[in-house]
Order: C-alpha cells, then structure tokens, then sequence
C-alpha cells in the first residue's frame, strides 16, 4: 500500500514596505513578562527567570496592517481569551547570545495575538500537564507584517504604547517598557535554552487584562510606531 506523504505549507509573513517575505520558523512566547498580567494569573511578579513554551508554526495567520481578518472560535473552549502582544522576528541566531548579539539578531517587529484556550490550559496547569493543548492551536497566533528594525524604531518600540479594544472598549492597555524582560534580555535567555535560528519568532509577553471574546466579537490589537490589526471572531 502506497501512502501519501502531505507536504506542509511554509508560512510566511509579509515585510512592511518591501516585496519579499518572512518564512516562519519557530514561534517561542514568554510566559507572564508583564508584572500586572502575573498578578492577575496569581504568580510572583518578582523578576524570575523568563520560561518559554512554544507555538507550531501553522498556528501564524497573517493579518494586514489596517485590513479586518477573521479567525474561527476554535474547538472543545468555552472560554476564548485574547493576549496582544509585540511580536519580535529573528534575522540571525546563536545561543548563549550577548546583549549586542541580542540586539543585532533582530530582523523587525510585528504586532500579533497570542489567542489561548484558558479553559483548557488552567485544567493542564492545575494537572501538572504541558499547556499545549490550550496555546497552541489553529489560527491562535494572528500576526501582522514584519516592520524592518531601524534605530528610531528600536528606540521607539522599546517604549511604545501597546493595546487591544474589544468592540471598541479598551480593554488592555501598557507600555513594552513595562516588560519584566526587555526585548534584548529574552533573546538572550531564550538562547541559553535554545539554538536560536534565522526565521524564529518571539512573543514577548502580554500586559494585564486578558479576557474572553466570543462569537461576532471584533478585536483591534496594536503596538505604537507598528500599527494595528483586526481580526473578527466568526463560527
């Protein structure tokens, strides 16, 4: 019997402002790098060391800056929750990389959802189970397009307003300057962990006030000097 071996799509994302494309590698997220968020999940805020889970690649949506998509409420959650976050693409790698190394792996900057299935992740943790099944999934992770790095926008970023309103209602509001790590601070520690390669993204974390949407619900997500996205949650 002769079987057929599917061939999976490479994910791309689009570059601001140029004709060539992203291809996705890895999608690494920061676990609560906002110290109001790991309040309000009842952690420590006090500065441990980042921990790191992943995202499969296909889980990526690409999502036009100021152009409305939509992602489908997923399968087996009654409790659909959104997380904005700055998302930060990887031109070069290493491990064990410095602060300078840190800083010149950074290809650019994208706004994206780290969309979770709370649900089902809080049975995982309170199981002592990977929270796999309640982060990674189809179309968890709406990303933009990549904006390339310069200085003004590393400067700008790395103080840059960063928020998503729900219908219009604020509903998460910080500062990336707010981050328990910076932006350079968790490449590096992701580094120490793991080889890090050209086409990785990372996650840096979400602010407080994470919550549900549902059916019809449209969310706008941005992060200052970026732009923003909207994506509508449909059946």
């Amino acid at each position: 019997m002769k079987y057929i071996v599917p061939v999976q799509q490479q994910i791309s994302l689009p570059i601001e402002g140029d004709d060539r494309f992203f291809p996705v590698g890895r999608v690494f997220c920061v676990g609560r790098n906002y110290a109001a968020h790991s309040r309000e999940m009842g952690d420590d805020p006090d500065r441990d060391p980042p921990f790191f889970f992943k995202k499969d690649a296909t889980c990526v949506i690409p999502v036009g800056f100021s152009e409305e998509s939509s992602i489908v409420y997923p399968l087996a959650t009654s409790q659909f929750e959104y997380e904005v976050e700055l998302v930060v693409a990887l031109a070069k790698g290493g491990s064990k990389l410095s602060i300078e190394d840190a800083e010149e792996s950074i290809l650019g900057y994208a706004v994206g959802l780290d969309m979770t299935r709370r649900d089902l992740q809080a049975q995982a943790k309170k199981k002592g189970r990977p929270w796999e099944v309640g982060k990674s999934f189809d179309e968890s992770a709406p990303i933009s397009p990549i904006v390339l790095k310069s200085e003004e926008l590393s400067e700008k970023v790395r103080k840059a307003e960063i928020g998503l309103k729900v219908n219009s209602v604020v509903k998460q509001m910080s500062s990336v300057d707010h981050l328990t790590w910076s932006i350079e601070e968790v490449i590096c520690k992701l580094s120490e962990v793991y080889e890090l390669r050209p086409g990785d993204l990372i996650m840096t974390g979400t602010p407080e006030n994470v919550g549900p949407v549902i059916e019809g619900d449209e969310m706008l997500a941005w992060v200052e000097g970026l732009g923003d996205i909207s994506i509508r949650v449909t059946g």
